[in-house]
């Protein structure tokens, strides 16, 4: 296990065990490295992981603070996967379409507000599209966005959203938090993937995070179990 991993886990537990409370915000990043006897840059590895796993965030200038959701980010830990590159980054030389069913904007929802830390009052956009790949239908995608992140048109969904918000508006994407499950397919589903009345799907909700920790993005991706797999690397070398 290298040192950062050491640190976080370190850190992790404290905030398990009560050391530090949900909304608290931790020693400064100096702190920390005298603390574990190591240098910024270690701890600020350590940090990134906290806020990948959706335990911390962190505000500039004002700190790394405890997410008041991390009980709930902790219990789903072992079915999170970590990294958000989007369809087209992970299917290289294929030809990726979108047809979008939906591009609105509306107040949150309790939930949304918790997933996304946004106030009531901080609108968000509603997107739903399906994803071809080569011609086939891919996954059918629910997403809730905040309007405050970029101006999101039909022309960017019918392309690559991460490539847009990554390379056209300077947003650094850093991690999320997955949920996956099977689930039975629903009407919606029917009509969007073309599958059958309770089939079979595969079903990914994220939580995804930018560079400082902050949510950008709370989303829903259905897949026909016919053309869906999950793959995981596990290293027990780490």
């Amino acid at each position: 296990m290298y040192k950062y991993q050491e640190i976080s886990e370190n850190i992790r537990k404290k905030i398990v065990q009560g050391n530090f409370k949900a909304g608290e915000v931790l020693p400064d990043q100096n702190q920390l490295a005298e603390e574990f006897n190591t240098t910024r840059i270690t701890i600020r590895k350590a940090i990134q992981a906290l806020i990948i796993e959706g335990i911390v965030y962190t505000k500039r200038g004002a700190g790394t603070f405890v997410r008041k959701d991390y009980l709930q980010n902790l219990d789903d830990m072992g079915n999170s996967f970590d990294k958000p590159l989007g369809t087209t980054h992970t299917h290289p030389n294929k030809k990726i379409e979108s047809k979008v069913l939906k591009l609105d904007a509306r107040l949150p929802n309790p939930e949304e507000q918790q997933r996304l830390m946004i106030t009531a009052t901080e609108p968000v956009y509603v997107i739903e599209r399906v994803r071809y790949i080569d011609g086939k239908v891919y996954s059918f995608e629910h997403t809730i966005m905040p309007t405050a992140i970029a101006e999101i048109t039909e022309t960017v969904l019918k392309h690559s959203v991460y490539h847009y918000l990554t390379k056209e508006c300077g947003v650094t994407i850093s991690g999320s938090h997955r949920i996956v499950r099977a689930d039975k397919a629903t009407s919606k589903d029917v009509q969007a993937l073309g599958v059958k009345k309770d089939d079979p799907v595969l079903v990914i909700k994220q939580v995804s995070y930018l560079e400082d920790g902050k949510p950008f993005e709370f989303s829903e991706s259905r897949f026909p179990y016919q053309t869906s797999q999950v793959v995981a690397d596990v290293d027990l070398n780490n």
